[in-house]
């Protein structure tokens, strides 16, 4: 008989599941559950979009693309760039179509990261970037953010977590699962550590455009920094178009040259039919931006009053589509409390840690859900909380 863990990769091995799948396994075998988990639009991809891959696929056009993708996507995706943050990049030599925002995180990675350099990787923040940092070989540095600072990376915690090893900067903003964004005036003290330095930034900017006070500042806009950042950014949230797995990278031409072969190898290039979905939705899709923020933006108001009439104390997120409210005060470990809010009241949130150790003491609640559905089940959150008080372990 194989002993499978002997032959198996042990770098593989050593990387934990997703703490938000381990939680997702639950659900799928339980019934009658209200759920505040899904990080993705609950908006159906728009009609005009779902068309243009339909006459894609009437015309015949199911070949494979260049690898890169299609000259007029990622011409497209300059277009855009520069149209919605000001961004300059070349479609032919500086832009790659990939499968998903995911893909794009990893191509970077893969083509900047050499074995034991260090990747500075901010935390909470979504699962995926220590584990990709450690596929390729690197050492994933993480960074504490604390509510004190808005969820945000600091210049002085940047500062002490830079060694001679490091290479990369992870910036995952706006964030996932807190809603925190950085500023221009942010990320120009971050840019000002970083000036001089040979550290370059993976900067995710998959919900650059669901930001609900001030407009998305990419840190590659700022002096010196368009050199050194690589960006990952996709069609899903801002589009409404998860499944459709199209994403893309913007990076110097020397950067991108290289993601392009780990890119040829392992994929060959993203899907056709979603590569004309996205042409559409880049040349007429404003309009659909803006209305899927404005629902966003009054569930984002809506679902922070209810919590905290509640009784939780809930940072403002600026950005993306969650909310991280502190459950710290209930006297239960993250996990504690979703697990029982799950089995007990039959409804679904995250817990904190499934994003970094540092997320115990908070969960991470969705809002991509009607506001019906999102007063259903803050109601039944209003309720645990109240039984939890009366049981005495309320601070």
């Amino acid at each position: 008989m194989i002993d499978y863990d002997k032959h198996l990769s042990k770098t593989v091995q050593n990387i934990s599941p997703s703490g938000i799948r381990k939680f997702f396994d639950i659900l799928d075998v339980m019934e009658n559950v209200t759920s505040l988990t899904v990080g993705q639009p609950d908006f159906a991809t728009p009609w005009h979009i779902r068309e243009a891959a339909i006459d894609s696929l009437s015309a015949g056009k199911t070949y494979y693309t260049s690898n890169a993708g299609l000259a007029a996507l990622r011409e497209e995706i300059a277009k855009y760039q520069k149209r919605r943050f000001s961004l300059d990049y070349n479609g032919a030599s500086e832009i790659i179509s990939t499968v998903g925002g995911s893909e794009a995180i990893d191509l970077a990675m893969r083509a900047l990261i050499d074995p034991g350099d260090e990747v500075i990787v901010p935390v909470p923040s979504f699962v995926c970037y220590g584990p990709i940092a450690s596929l390729a070989g690197g050492v994933p540095v993480y960074v504490e953010l604390e509510e004190k600072d808005n969820f945000t990376l600091t210049p002085e915690k940047l500062e002490r977590a830079i060694t001679p090893k490091t290479k990369l900067l992870v910036l995952p903003f706006p964030n996932n699962p807190t809603g925190s964004i950085m500023g221009r005036d942010e990320l120009e003290k971050i840019a000002e550590v970083l000036r001089g330095r040979d550290i370059f930034v993976l900067s995710d900017e998959i919900y650059a455009e669901l930001t609900y006070k001030d407009r998305h500042v990419s840190i590659a806009s700022l002096e010196g920094m368009r050199e050194r950042t690589v960006i990952a950014s996709g069609f899903s949230k801002a589009y409404a178009m998860t499944g459709w797995r199209l994403g893309y990278t913007l990076a110097p031409k020397e950067i991108t040259k290289q993601m392009l072969k780990i890119h040829q190898y392992a994929i060959m290039c993203s899907p056709t039919t979603s590569q004309y979905a996205g042409i559409e939705a880049l040349k007429f899709g404003d309009e659909d931006i803006e209305y899927m923020k404005d629902e966003y933006d009054r569930r984002r108001l809506y679902i922070v009053n209810r919590l905290k009439n509640a009784g939780f104390e809930c940072y403002e997120p600026l950005g993306a589509f969650y909310v991280f409210p502190n459950i710290g005060k209930f006297g239960l470990t993250s996990e504690e409390f979703c697990t029982r809010l799950l089995y007990e009241d039959r409804l679904a949130i995250v817990p904190g840690t499934a994003f970094g150790k540092c997320g115990e003491g908070y969960a991470r609640i969705s809002y991509a859900y009607s506001v019906k559905h999102i007063g259903e089940a803050i109601d039944k959150l209003a309720e645990f909380a109240q039984k939890l008080i009366r049981e005495g372990r309320a601070k």
